[in-house]
């Protein structure tokens, strides 16, 4: 397992190392379109906000980008699809991109390839986040697995997944005591929770317990949380999981968006830039996360992304 320690610089060389240089050059003619997108550049008296902003998550103090990468797209076997070595440059190039936060969990087909995936990154400069599925007897020991199998010695958001039932703070208080004794040995630095259903949100947002919640998030309504249809379907009203996402950022918990491009549905480019600029409008969201198959992709959203920053 490598050795790493999120307080502690590990910086590789050239292209990444320069981002430590990115503040003493600010103001120069020096930036490259990398170096402006990963720094939140400022010109005059305002900030230009990029997809590659590190923003805070909620009150974990926490750092992510703003965009994240999902890895879990038909559980992770469209990414699964570009092969081990596709998968790992995808990585890198959207890391060469600003976008350090990566998003996977157990489930993924792609999970057992992150570790070589982020190998030769900088731990230190990565948010990586990953989920718990059912209810495993040996809860704590298999988020130890976690960290054995994406090669890290902490993890810095792990949820429990895909939660459906309003009772699910009770059903599984086992697994999240696991969680609880997983952050106190330093193994996760943050815990939450992923929903599809709008009661077990509502839940989530309820108990103490959660700090991070991943949510399903577009104007549209297709696979948002609603009251009953666990996975989701199209057009739902998307106003009670607005709420609930106000009533998160006024407890201080992390809030990160997902199904922004509709799972996958949304085939029209304005679709998607549609439901970027709403997640974008909304100030409670700290970062979003969408899955990709190409570099084309990943182009698409931070031009999205950085268009409508410009604009809301």
């Amino acid at each position: 397992m490598r050795k790493n320690n999120p307080s502690k610089a590990g910086c590789g060389v050239t292209r990444r190392q320069f981002i430590k240089t990115s503040t003493a050059l600010a103001g120069t003619a020096l930036f490259t379109p990398w170096i402006l997108t990963g720094a939140s550049a400022v010109t005059g008296s305002s900030t230009i906000r990029t997809a590659a902003d590190q923003m805070t998550l909620g009150k974990t103090g926490i750092k992510l980008s703003r965009l994240g990468f999902g890895t879990g797209s038909a559980n992770g076997s469209t990414q699964f699809s570009a092969g081990k070595d596709g998968f790992t440059d995808l990585i890198h190039y959207a890391y060469d991109q600003g976008i350090t936060y990566v998003d996977t969990a157990e489930a993924y087909h792609t999970f057992g390839w992150i570790g070589t995936a982020i190998k030769g990154l900088p731990r230190e400069k990565l948010f990586i986040q990953s989920k718990v599925d059912g209810q495993p007897e040996d809860a704590l020991g298999v988020i130890d697995s976690h960290r054995k199998t994406l090669d890290t010695d902490y993890i810095d958001s792990l949820l429990v997944h895909c939660m459906t039932g309003g009772q699910w703070t009770d059903e599984w208080k086992r697994i999240m005591d696991a969680f609880d004794q997983a952050k106190e040995k330093k193994w996760i630095r943050a815990k939450g929770v992923s929903c599809h259903t709008l009661p077990a949100l509502c839940a989530a947002v309820a108990t103490d317990w959660t700090e991070v919640h991943l949510v399903r998030v577009n104007p549209q309504g297709s696979f948002t949380d609603a009251e009953s249809d666990g996975w989701g379907s199209f057009g739902h009203d998307i106003a009670p999981v607005m709420q609930q996402i106000k009533t998160m950022r006024a407890k201080g918990r992390g809030v990160i968006g997902m199904k922004i491009c509709g799972n996958g549905t949304f085939t029209d480019p304005a679709d998607r830039e549609k439901s970027i600029r709403f997640a974008m409008s909304c100030k409670e969201i700290d970062a979003v996360v969408i899955g990709f198959k190409n570099r084309q992709e990943i182009d698409e959203a931070i031009e999205h992304i950085n268009r409508a920053l410009k604009e809301v």
